[in-house]
């Protein structure tokens, strides 16, 4: 059976839905793209009662830490914790800019993961800094991490709704941020 071609005038002077409407007759059946639907369903399951349930967990131990927990504490391993945290800090960082240089995609993974530890880093700098060394840890972290992090997370969140828009299917009547999972 021949195929008909479509010429470059002829997907020229095609709309926007035309384009989408062949685009979705060339693609690929979801049966060859998407995981098994009894796998999705099993996996949703698990990820949503481990996410409500740690929630509604968290909310009493919060409660009890925060009339249980002592305002000072001598901590164990400090140095090891803080150097720990910093290797991964940096660990994320290398990655976002080696997978930045090499323009992947993948890049807004580890770029919105390290918006998140700077932020992190920033919290835990100002909350446990004494008296004298409070403003140097303020000052750090609104000079430079505070800012950092913004502009990875914006970052990554940007490429997220560029790779939403971008997508063929991708119905412009719906807000990138609204677009559903596709399956």
């Amino acid at each position: 059976m021949a195929v008909p071609k479509l010429s470059d005038e002829q997907i020229a002077a095609m709309s926007d839905d035309e384009r989408r409407e062949l685009i979705g007759r060339l693609r690929l059946p979801p049966e060859r793209l998407l995981p098994r639907p009894e796998v999705v369903r099993v996996h949703r399951r698990v990820r949503l009662t481990l996410m409500v349930g740690g929630c509604l967990a968290l909310i009493p131990w919060i409660v009890y830490l925060g009339f249980s927990l002592p305002a000072e504490y001598h901590a164990q391993n400090w140095s090891l914790a803080w150097i720990g945290f910093d290797i991964a800090l940096v660990l994320m960082m290398a990655t976002t800019a080696y997978l930045g240089w090499q323009r992947r995609v993948v890049l807004l993974l580890p770029a919105f993961g390290t918006g998140m530890l700077l932020l992190v880093d920033a919290w835990f700098d100002i909350v446990t800094a004494d008296a004298r060394d409070v403003w140097v840890s303020a000052g750090t972290a609104i000079l430079g991490e505070i800012p950092l992090a913004l502009l990875q997370i914006t970052g990554a969140i940007l490429l997220l709704r560029f790779l939403i828009l971008a997508h063929p299917l991708h119905d412009p009547a719906v807000s990138p941020f609204r677009t559903r999972l596709p399956f």
